[in-house]
């Protein structure tokens, strides 16, 4: 396996160079929020960081920092976390009274550009649908910055399998396992999710993908509330 080394310090200024004029500026959760909902999800059920850590697999170290917004992290950590909370990933990103349902609806809708997201350097994210109680799918809007291996620390696994599509632009899905693919616009990928795997943007711009990831498990398991 590749070892994968960080230059997020490079990332952050080469995402300002990198933004086209003629992309929308979506909106992005501030990390020191996503910490103080984990932190009280984690609480309000009586576990303790060490616990959380030791349910989902992320460093102690790591939580503790997502918990003071002193780390932005990736997907698979975020997902790991509430996975083990029970709770829905897009609760992490919008105040609670924004997920009341008072029954189960039929169906939810959302526009992009109103979704709050989350941006790791590499990739920025706004997860769709979160409003719908029980989901076992969890789709997102992506837009894909990083074009290099080593822009990454590690490759994202999650339990699971993973849909893409490529809305504009074009990508390249790289896997630990040396496998890779291309994508322009309108193709589409399904693959493995607990492989690791990178997206990488090709060309002179960022790409933008639907992605839906889907783990059985959260069928099955009843969400905390």
């Amino acid at each position: 396996m590749r070892t994968l080394k960080s230059r997020r310090n490079r990332d952050k200024l080469s995402f300002m160079t990198r933004l086209p004029h003629h992309q929308h500026t979506h909106s992005l959760a501030d990390r020191a929020d996503v910490g103080a909902r984990l932190r009280e999800h984690r609480k309000r059920q009586g576990l303790t960081l060490k616990q959380l850590s030791e349910q989902c697999g992320v460093a102690l170290s790591t939580l503790s920092k997502m918990e003071l917004g002193q780390a932005t992290v990736s997907y698979d950590k975020l997902a790991a976390a509430a996975r083990a909370l029970k709770i829905d990933l897009s609760r992490l990103f919008s105040p609670e009274d924004h997920h009341f349902c008072p029954e189960q609806p039929t169906v939810v809708t959302n526009r992009i550009d109103e979704l709050t997201g989350y941006g790791t350097g590499s990739y920025e994210y706004h997860m769709m649908a979160g409003d719908f109680p029980g989901r076992s799918m969890t789709p997102l809007y992506a837009r894909i910055i990083a074009r290099e291996l080593s822009e990454f620390d590690d490759f994202v696994r999650h339990p699971g399998q993973e849909f893409t599509m490529v809305l504009s632009g074009r990508i390249r899905i790289q896997f630990e396992n040396g496998e890779h693919i291309s994508l322009g616009e309108r193709e589409t990928a399904y693959f493995n999710s607990e492989i690791g795997h990178v997206y990488l943007t090709e060309g002179d711009s960022e790409a933008e993908v639907i992605a839906v990831m889907s783990d059985r498990r959260m069928a099955e398991e009843k969400p905390a509330t």
